[in-house]
């Protein structure tokens, strides 16, 4: 940027974030702020393994069912940024970040509402139930979901950027603020999915079930109530428990810092930022960014269609039969183990790339395992498919659903790289560039957004031009994932020493 010390405040970004002299906060605080993390996480959960099954359920084709997903990413590369810039700068005696954590929360209360009664709000608005499709729930269902996706990105810009003010620019309080962040994202994922693998979760309310709405229906509405308490419980104790420091009182001190200056001569809108620290990002930054869109090419169709690959693949199930449901239920089971491997991985992080020569090379390995492991799901169907040709039994076999859950579990290795491994080293590249905790966070976040949107858009037409199913998808993410892994080793930089040592791990979806 031309002039980084103006903006509509008077304070660039980069002074917002040096602008306060405090301390760092007690460990037990930055816990606090975390630990939302996990009530955020847990309704992630409950998208990623219940959702496309459901929007099948209310009648949508499976080539249309990855569009709905678009308003993910969207929202992601339009919110974070925008709630990133103004979370930086907002004047509320109540602080930056608590305001937008505040509202996110109740936003995602009323946006899981709509998802959850979908089906029977559009059944009292007239939907036949005896039709295939209902088009007053989708539209219901739609609008919760864009909401929820909205509402989830107002709640972990501001959360991570919330850490960040506590860690005070310490930079290892900012390693165990993210490491911490990270743990309850793996806590909720852990929840939300095994969850949804409980077949008769909806008994907790039986008044979920209703006409419009099957046991799986009633299971997902259950599922969302839970995650609403969580939410509202976790967000509640650290909104009242951690004080956030209102602006004023850090223009003051910053105003102390550049008396000598003159008056701002231009206001910097929240594009102009935006804008400028793109305008500010090196080469390396810039190679990151390349290297993390191929990556998430391969890893959204495991997102959008590891429960539908379970159902229909390797159950042999169609939307709403009792084979389908349960291959959903197995496929939450599999996120859960791949949940738990997650975790455990996430605490080896920085062991595994000393071991391995450095990050770079970490994420580089770990996306040939992320190519082995979703070239799995087509040996795997063809299994199954095999099986149900040549046997009356029960299928899958206790071998085929042993060999699935295998699959969830390896990948929950790379996962956690990724989860980790890009974050740290764009901390590592990226210099000074007139943005705060916030906007930075939503910047970096385009590149795992842009390739989502590209997933999401193009899956449908690819299944079905190769006959239908999720393997066409799988198979493109394995070509992604070899690419990214190749482009990782060569044409990322090296870092210094004195630079990792700076870095601050952060990571998430969205």
């Amino acid at each position: 940027m031309d002039n980084p010390n103006n903006d509509s405040s008077g304070i660039s970004s980069i002074q917002l974030e040096s602008a306060s002299n405090r301390k760092p906060s007690p460990l037990r605080k930055m816990v606090a702020v975390a630990s939302i993390a996990a009530g955020i996480q847990f309704g992630w959960a409950l998208q990623l393994s219940l959702l496309t099954p459901y929007i099948q359920l209310l009648g949508v084709p499976h080539k249309w069912a990855a569009n709905i997903w678009l308003c993910g990413p969207i929202s992601g590369m339009i919110i974070q940024p925008i709630v990133g810039y103004y979370s930086d700068r907002l004047r509320s005696r109540f602080g930056r970040r608590r305001p937008f954590i505040f509202f996110g929360a109740i936003a995602v209360a009323i946006a899981v509402f709509l998802i959850g009664y979908a089906a029977d709000l559009g059944h009292s608005l007239g939907d036949d139930l005896k039709k295939k499709t209902r088009p007053k729930a989708v539209v219901i269902f739609v609008f919760g979901f864009w909401i929820l996706d909205v509402a989830n990105n107002m709640l972990q810009g501001p959360c991570r950027a919330f850490i960040g003010d506590l860690a005070a620019e310490d930079h290892k309080r900012m390693r165990t603020g993210n490491a911490l962040f990270s743990f309850f994202m793996a806590v909720g994922n852990v929840l939300g999915y095994a969850a949804g693998s409980y077949r008769k979760l909806f008994m907790m309310f039986p008044f979920t079930k209703t006409e419009a709405c099957n046991e799986f229906c009633a299971n997902l509405k259950t599922c969302f109530f839970i995650a609403i308490f969580l939410l509202i419980v976790l967000s509640a104790f650290a909104l009242l428990y951690v004080e956030d420091i209102p602006l004023p009182s850090l223009e003051s001190k910053s105003q102390t810092q550049t008396q000598t200056q003159t008056e701002p001569e231009q206001q910097v809108s929240c594009s102009g930022e935006i804008l400028g620290a793109f305008n500010g990002l090196q080469k390396p930054m810039w190679m990151l960014m390349l290297v993390t869109a191929i990556n998430w090419v391969a890893w959204f169709p495991f997102f959008l269609f590891d429960t539908d690959w379970m159902g229909h693949e390797v159950y042999g199930g169609n939307p709403g039969d009792d084979a389908y449901s349960r291959g959903v239920r197995a496929g939450a089971m599999g996120l859960m183990i791949n949940a738990v491997v997650l975790a455990l991985m996430s605490l080896a992080v920085e062991p595994l790339g000393r071991f391995v020569g450095g990050a770079k090379r970490l994420w580089g390995i770990v996306n040939i395992i992320l190519a082995v492991g979703l070239a799995m799901t087509i040996v795997i169907t063809k299994a199954a498919q095999h099986e149900r040709r040549v046997s009356d039994g029960d299928t899958p076999s206790a071998g085929i659903k042993a060999a699935s859950l295998v699959f969830f579990a390896v990948l929950g290795i790379p996962l956690a790289i990724n989860f980790s491994v890009p974050f740290a080293l764009a901390s590592i590249y990226s210099s000074a560039t007139g943005a705060g905790q916030g906007l930075s966070l939503g910047v970096l976040n385009i590149a795992v957004v842009v390739p989502q949107m590209i997933v999401s858009a193009l899956s449908g037409p690819w299944d079905s031009l190769f006959g239908g199913g999720n393997l066409p998808a799988f198979v493109v993410g394995v070509v992604a994932a070899v690419i990214s892994g190749v482009l990782a080793i060569i044409v990322l930089p090296t870092p210094k020493p004195t630079d990792v040592a700076k870095a601050s791990f952060a990571g998430g979806f969205h």
